[in-house]
């Protein structure tokens, strides 16, 4: 890709950009949201159309122009999002070649189909039958499809938007197995990560944008880490973590007592059993553990949305909460920042304003009508506390990058006014410059006096964010941690079913 320039109205979304990626290797691309990775991959894959923006494409040395999505697939390239594009209510094997079915006669060959499937599937290490529902699939499962779907069109070139973020390290690592294996084919993988980890560990080249220019492409060897991270920023980032000192005390913002909970599916299983523990005021109190344990489904079921509900009893400074939904929950004290920003936490084709008041519009009523006035005025202002990056309070939200969107649910939530804010996975998907702009936030709101409570996958954001953390393994609280003793060999034995 040569001299890519694409213009948006008002911004300049790639600034001459060029990328070049070799036959038969894992080139990483990285940069902050909002760099253009995204934009420059849209371009790739025909989204945005050869008339739509400046500068060439080749592949194989060859021009390419592609005028839609079908055009760059003919040209062997597969492009697989964050937000994977599986029908959930079709079959594996209707996915895999959907718009690109075999016909007989006229007519879909469904034998032939089933009998592909099932290779490609096998391909793919996914030994599960064809016919069966994407529904039924985990994630990881799923991605895989994805996969197969992009090997049944003989891709050449496969592009992979944050593939492991909602993997967990076992399916990441199948995912990078197979990866290495098509590199020894020939296939060239373009790899889009903000988890600098897995760029290390899979990556031959790594090229960085920074504001829609390109920075330089190097060798994966010959950077390190931190490097990186400075190149991706602009700056030298030399905390990961921001300092702070906090100072909990031993009065409770948050006690669970013997909460119980039955699987919402499965009727006689307990999800969550005997569960209790404290948030104390002044502190970041972090939950670790394994996918599946349960994290999530705890504070969920606390909100009234997950689980049937056997016994337990909820106490907010030292107030028992009898009522649980999520609006009584909210007018409590108590609010939630979901881990699927773009699916719960946002409504993505309006503003603003319209996401950051709608959870506290109650406290803008006039004689039964909303103060429009008074509605605008504490949004600019959660805006510019939280330093949203946005020409205006009015911009369509899925036209801000990750971390921006990400504030804005934290403005969301902040203004219901939270006594206890409960942050579940509240950095995935953004890159490492806004992670930290959040964590920044994070201590900001222990300093005005709210309690978070933060659900974390990643084990180094837990220990670096944490005053305590708890763990859970199985629906079950499998341990505590002082700061002084968390360390990931300790929380990964317990979150693991081990005893310290």
């Amino acid at each position: 890709m040569k001299n890519i320039r694409k213009v948006f109205p008002g911004v300049v979304a790639l600034d001459n950009v060029d990328f070049s990626v070799r036959e038969g290797e894992i080139h990483a691309l990285v940069g902050e949201n909002g760099a253009g990775k995204s934009t420059l991959m849209k371009v790739l894959s025909g989204v945005y159309p050869v008339n739509s923006y400046e500068g060439e494409i080749r592949i194989g040395g060859e021009a390419m122009s592609f005028y839609n999505i079908k055009d760059s697939e003919k040209a062997k390239v597969s492009v697989i999002y964050q937000e994977l594009s599986l029908l959930k209510n079709m079959n594996i094997c209707e996915n895999i070649f959907l718009g690109n079915e075999i016909k007989k006669g006229g007519l879909i060959d469904w034998d032939a189909s089933f009998i592909k499937a099932y290779k490609v599937l096998e391909e793919v290490r996914l030994n599960i039958s064809p016919d069966t529902l994407v529904l039924n699939l985990g994630m990881g499962a799923q991605q895989l499809v994805e996969i197969a779907k992009a090997i049944v069109k003989e891709c050449r070139i496969l592009v992979l938007d944050e593939p492991t973020s909602a993997l967990t390290e076992t399916e990441a690592e199948t995912l990078f197995n197979l990866l290495r294996e098509f590199r020894g084919r020939g296939m060239s993988c373009i790899f889009i990560s903000h988890k600098l980890n897995e760029v290390f560990s899979i990556a031959d080249r790594i090229t960085v944008l920074t504001d829609g220019k390109t920075v330089g492409t190097y060798d994966a060897e010959k950077l390190s880490e931190d490097t990186l991270i400075s190149l991706m920023v602009g700056r030298e980032l030399t905390q990961r973590y921001p300092t702070a000192n906090h100072t909990p005390s031993n009065e409770a913002a948050l006690e669970i007592k013997n909460w119980t909970v039955y699987d919402p599916e499965i009727p006689d299983k307990i999800a969550l059993n005997n569960i209790s523990f404290t948030a104390k005021k002044g502190e970041i109190l972090g939950f670790a553990g394994l996918m599946g344990a349960g994290r999530t489904e705890l504070f969920l079921s606390l909100l009234g949305v997950w689980g049937r509900k056997s016994s337990g009893t909820v106490h907010l400074n030292g107030q028992e909460i009898t009522a649980r939904t999520p609006s009584d929950m909210i007018k409590a004290g108590i609010s939630y920042l979901t881990e699927d920003r773009k699916g719960k936490g946002l409504i993505l084709i309006e503003n603003i304003i319209e996401n950051m008041a709608l959870s506290s519009l109650d406290k803008r009523l006039s004689h039964g009508l909303i103060d429009g006035d008074a509605e605008l005025s504490s949004v600019e202002e959660m805006t510019k506390q939280l330093q949203v990056k946005t020409p205006s309070v009015e911009q369509i939200v899925q036209n801000l990058s990750g971390g921006n969107q990400q504030k804005v649910v934290f403005g969301k939530w902040l203004l219901t006014n939270p006594k206890v804010l409960i942050l579940d996975e509240p950095t995935r998907g953004i890159d490492v410059g806004a992670k930290y702009e959040i964590y920044t936030i994070m201590h900001r709101l222990v300093e005005m006096g709210i309690t978070i409570i933060m659900i974390s996958s990643e084990l180094p954001e837990i220990l670096g964010m944490s005053d305590r953390v708890i763990v859970v393994h199985e629906g079950k609280i499998a341990g505590e941690l002082p700061r002084s003793e968390a360390t990931q060999e300790n929380i990964m034995t317990l979150a693991a079913g081990g005893k310290r």
